[in-house]
């Protein structure tokens, strides 16, 4: 029996009583993981990082991350448990953290993902990311390049009416 996620799915800080699920995520999903130490650290840094979980009931099934730097914001980690990949949860933690991030002053997002990761690709489209360069040999396990994407504008009315139309589509 599956769990309807647009029913039960939950968008909430990240902290340090997650961390063991996130670790479990992110080294299911990420060829050089972070470790639980390095998610500690940035979750002390609370004004300029924002970490969210996607949760269904008790169970940790996503997470991403956003640091800021004036006014640009640089979405450092996002991944979702393979067995709850293509329903949205990657959508709504973006959907989040850009949110996040434009309420504290960021006028443009960037992020980095992997040359052959075309789903996750066609998510950033979605939200408006577009290549701006390539990062060589950035990921390692297997070492790959990545393209590096900009949203550009994302406090302006037309981004935030691109995220609303995003999230219309989510929440009918």
């Amino acid at each position: 029996m599956s769990v309807n996620i647009a029913e039960h799915l939950r968008i909430r800080p990240m902290r340090r009583r997650h961390l063991a699920a996130v670790v479990r995520i992110e080294e299911v999903t990420n060829g050089h993981p972070w470790s639980r130490q390095l998610f500690a650290n940035e979750l002390l840094q609370p004004t300029s990082h924002h970490y969210l979980v996607a949760m269904v009931g008790p169970q940790v099934i996503g997470f991403g991350g956003l640091m800021q730097v004036a006014d640009e914001g640089h979405v450092t980690t996002m991944a979702v448990d393979p067995t709850f990949r293509r329903r949205a949860v990657g959508t709504r933690l973006l959907l989040e953290l850009l949110h996040l991030g434009s309420a504290a002053g960021v006028v443009d997002a960037t992020l980095e993902v992997r040359v052959s990761n075309q789903p996750a690709q066609a998510l950033y489209r979605r939200f408006g990311f577009a290549p701006e360069g390539v990062r060589p040999r950035y990921y390692s396990s297997p070492t790959e390049d990545a393209l590096i994407l900009w949203a550009r504008g994302v406090e302006q009315p037309g981004y935030k009416r691109r995220l609303e139309s995003i999230r219309a589509k989510l929440d009918p």
